[in-house]
């Protein structure tokens, strides 16, 4: 009876003994499976990506200087025009009358002046009649440029907004842009005012020309600092000899400012955080996945540079990241 007593003493204890090796194996995690590979150092360009919207350099907006009924149009919307061209005829009637006053005058001044040799007039009356004739000529050359509108620049008609008969009210008759120099201008984090040239060579992307680049440079900088931004503002002109670009086409413009040294990882081993713009790693330290959040510069063909987040030489992760949480211990899988 007592032998019987003991074993199952012993059996009761062995079941205990195994149950608890059981539940000790069972609080232990198990390690995520993960390829990685370190992160290295890089001579990359500094390149900097803006944007902003195509703007003609020079834009004229055909107009009087006082309200009048148009008489003719000449050009039309798309219409090449060359400076001096004649593109609006408003209405005369004031002209004319100004013309043939001034006609009268300069008869009665021919004829005061004959009168003069003879002693028939005094002199004042005579410079009185020159002087009304001096400032009839400047109404009338200033109703001459109100009356016949002309191109200041070699450009192309880009807005019409009166039809033939209209009284001009507030809206530009026509507008003229210059096509074949357009600019952007784009706003630049103050810590490169130093490194902003006029000259600078720029590289232009536009979203309907997909990966085609466009050539421009640094025209103006400009001297101040926006306070609230901490941003300031660049001018790039484009030569558009080709006319492919066209005013109001969203640019991306790429400004260069040399080569550096940066952190450089395979696109693998970044992340977009889901919900969210945030891109991240994880990074393998002493067998344990540590969460990471980092700062994506350029694309480098297969790989990303990263301008903050993560150090060189530190081991990132490029596969099994779907398992992984912060503090994951892990396996690495070497291939």
């Amino acid at each position: 009876m007592n032998l019987f007593k003991g074993m199952v003493l012993f059996a009761g204890c062995a079941l205990t003994a195994c149950g608890g090796t059981q539940q000790e194996a069972a609080k232990e995690p198990a390690k995520v499976k993960v390829s990685t590979t370190v992160a290295q150092l890089q001579t990359v360009d500094d390149i900097s990506t803006y944007t902003g919207n195509v703007q003609a350099d020079v834009i004229n907006h055909i107009t009087p200087t006082m309200p009048g009924r148009i008489e003719k149009i000449f050009a039309e919307i798309g219409d090449r025009v060359t400076r001096g061209q004649l593109l609006v005829q408003m209405e005369s009637s004031s002209l004319q009358q100004q013309t043939t006053q001034l006609a009268n005058l300069e008869r009665d001044y021919n004829r005061y002046s004959e009168l003069l040799k003879v002693g028939g007039i005094a002199q004042q009356q005579v410079d009185q009649i020159k002087t009304q004739i001096d400032v009839l000529k400047t109404v009338i050359q200033n109703l001459q440029d109100n009356t016949q509108l002309r191109s200041p620049i070699n450009g192309v008609v880009t807005a019409r907004n009166y039809d033939n008969g209209n009284v001009f009210a507030q809206l530009p008759i026509l507008t003229v842009q210059q096509l074949n120099l357009l600019k952007v201008i784009v706003n630049v984090s103050e810590s490169y005012f130093t490194r902003v040239k006029v000259g600078m060579p720029v590289r232009i992307r536009l979203d309907v020309y997909g990966d085609e680049e466009f050539t421009g440079k640094v025209s103006l900088i400009y001297p101040t600092v926006d306070a609230a931004s901490h941003t300031f503002g660049v001018e790039v002109m484009i030569d558009n000899r080709n006319m492919k670009v066209r005013p109001g086409m969203y640019a991306r413009v790429l400004l260069n400012f040399g080569a550096s040294q940066s952190v450089v990882v395979p696109d693998l081993a970044v992340q977009k955080q889901a919900g969210a713009n945030d891109k991240y790693v994880y990074v393998v330290k002493n067998g344990v996945a540590e969460y990471r959040k980092v700062e994506p510069g350029q694309r480098l063909d297969t790989h990303y540079e990263l301008r903050s987040g993560v150090a060189a030489g530190e081991e990132v992760v490029t596969a099994g990241h779907a398992r992984l949480i912060d503090g994951s211990p892990v396996e690495i899988i070497r291939e």
